[in-house]
C-alpha cells in the first residue's frame, strides 16, 4: 500500500533538513525550521511557526496561529487550538540573551490545549489532560486533568474520549464511551 504524500501549501515555507511525515498537511503561511521533527498524518492550520528543535508525534492537530518554539515536544494526538501560546524562557528581555536558558515542555499523548491558552515552560502535562480554552499553565498537570482559569487549577478529570467524568472519588464508567476510571482527590486513571 503506497505511503499518503505530505502535503506542503505554496504558501508555506518549510526550511531543507525538517523532516515531516507522511500523510501530514502544511497549511497556508506556515514555517517550519530545518530540525524539526515531525510525525505522520498530522496538521498545521494557517499561521503556524514550528522551531528547530521540536518533536512532534503522530496525529497532532495544530490549529491556526500557533508557535511552538525550541525545546517543546508534543507526543501523538496532541491537539493545539487557535492561538494557544507555548513559552520556552521564564524572564525574557529583549536586551538580554536567554537561549541557554530554555525550559524544556513536554506534552504527553492525548493532551487538548484549548484556544488562547497559555503554557508556560518547563512542565509536562500529563496523558489526555485537557488544558481548558484561556487557560494559564504554571506548574506540572497531571494525566487526565481538566484545567481551567488563570493560573490553571485542576477543575475535574477527562476521559480518554473528551468527555467531563464526574469529579467524585471512585470508580465511574465515562458515559460516553464506557471506559472505566478509578478517581482520587489526586489522581485519575483508566482501569
Amino acid at each position: 500500500m503506497d505511503q499518503p504524500e505530505v502535503f506542503i501549501h505554496a504558501t508555506a515555507i518549510v526550511d531543507e533538513g525538517a523532516r515531516i511525515g507522511a500523510g501530514t498537511h502544511v497549511w497556508h503561511w506556515v514555517h517550519i525550521c530545518a530540525g524539526a521533527v515531525i510525525g505522520e498524518r498530522c496538521s498545521f492550520g494557517q499561521n503556524v511557526f514550528v522551531g528547530n528543535r521540536v518533536v512532534i508525534g503522530n496525529n497532532v492537530r495544530v490549529q491556526n496561529n500557533v508557535s511552538i518554539y525550541d525545546d517543546v515536544t508534543l507526543e501523538n494526538d496532541v491537539f493545539c487550538g487557535p492561538s494557544m501560546v507555548f513559552t520556552n524562557v521564564i524572564n525574557p528581555r529583549s536586551h538580554v540573551p536567554r537561549k541557554h536558558e530554555y525550559r524544556a515542555t513536554l506534552v504527553k499523548q492525548g493532551v487538548s490545549i484549548g484556544a488562547n491558552a497559555t503554557i508556560l515552560c518547563g512542565h509536562t502535562l500529563g496523558e489526555y489532560a485537557f488544558i481548558g480554552a484561556g487557560a494559564v499553565v504554571t506548574s506540572d498537570v497531571v494525566p487526565y486533568a481538566l484545567m481551567l482559569g488563570v493560573p490553571a487549577r485542576r477543575a475535574g478529570w477527562m476521559c480518554q474520549c473528551g468527555t467531563r467524568l464526574p469529579d467524585s472519588v471512585g470508580l465511574f464508567d465515562c458515559a460516553a464511551c464506557g471506559t472505566r476510571y478509578e478517581m482520587t482527590e489526586k489522581e485519575c486513571r483508566p482501569l
